[in-house]
């Protein structure tokens, strides 16, 4: 895998605002993964051990992979997390020629990341702030992220985070905007976060409600934790 590590994709003063870029060891062309951490808005590293590990595993496959920072509660908030993604992808899109070939970008992420790529794909806002759509992106992979408005951003709303609240901070207020999407694929796990499974089957009949149907939209749910699989779940 050939790295390349802390590279500012927006204000060269902001240490958050860096991205890193993980290259399979041979070739020049690839698909681009764009990864967004988890960990709440609050937590997490692009380059974490964890990270790192799925960085090789997909490098391994003949993926790109790009790691996203952004900044984090209690020094940022709504939304500023989710227009610095947006501008990362931006500047992907503007500058991976310098680094590969690259043969389509995929943006996708994990928990807070996982509500992060569901904003940049529902509401076409976020990226045409930079010039982009979100059908520039060929395909989304939104891993147990939280649909209806984020328990941080409630939090510091000063509203209980255990409420199901559909606003303009939620992915599902903006489904059915857009009549089209680009493909996408969810995963969430039978033994999630308290009520997750639940929105995100919401989420898919929702799309199903507008149409949207596989294959352009495909579900994995698996056995394990929140962001914790031991394997497929098989019913």
């Amino acid at each position: 895998m050939r790295s390349f590590f802390d590279i500012s994709y927006g204000n060269d003063e902001e240490p958050l605002e860096k991205l890193d870029i993980h290259l399979p060891d041979e070739g020049e062309s690839f698909p681009v993964f764009i990864y967004f951490h988890g960990g709440g808005i609050y937590a997490g590293d692009k380059a974490s051990e964890n990270i790192l590990k799925n960085a090789k595993t997909v490098t391994d496959r003949g993926i790109a992979f790009v790691s996203v920072n952004y900044k984090l509660y209690p020094n940022t908030k709504y939304p500023e997390f989710i227009d610095e993604c947006a501008e990362a992808v931006a500047w992907v899109s503007n500058n991976i020629g310098n680094y590969c070939k690259s043969e389509g970008l995929y943006v996708g992420g994990s928990s807070a990341g996982g509500y992060i790529s569901m904003m940049l794909c529902f509401d076409k806002s976020w990226l045409a702030k930079y010039g982009m759509s979100p059908l520039d992106i060929k395909g989304y992979i939104h891993d147990a992220g939280q649909p209806t408005a984020h328990f941080t951003v409630l939090k510091y709303a000063g509203i209980d985070s255990r409420r199901v609240i559909v606003d303009e901070t939620s992915p599902l207020y903006h489904i059915g905007a857009s009549e089209e999407y680009s493909n996408m694929l969810f995963i969430v796990s039978d033994n999630d976060r308290e009520n997750r499974y639940e929105q995100t089957m919401l989420t898919i009949s929702t799309l199903r409600h507008f149409g949207h149907t596989e294959p352009k939209v495909q579900l994995k749910v698996m056995n394990g934790k929140h962001c914790a699989y031991t394997k497929e779940f098989d019913e």
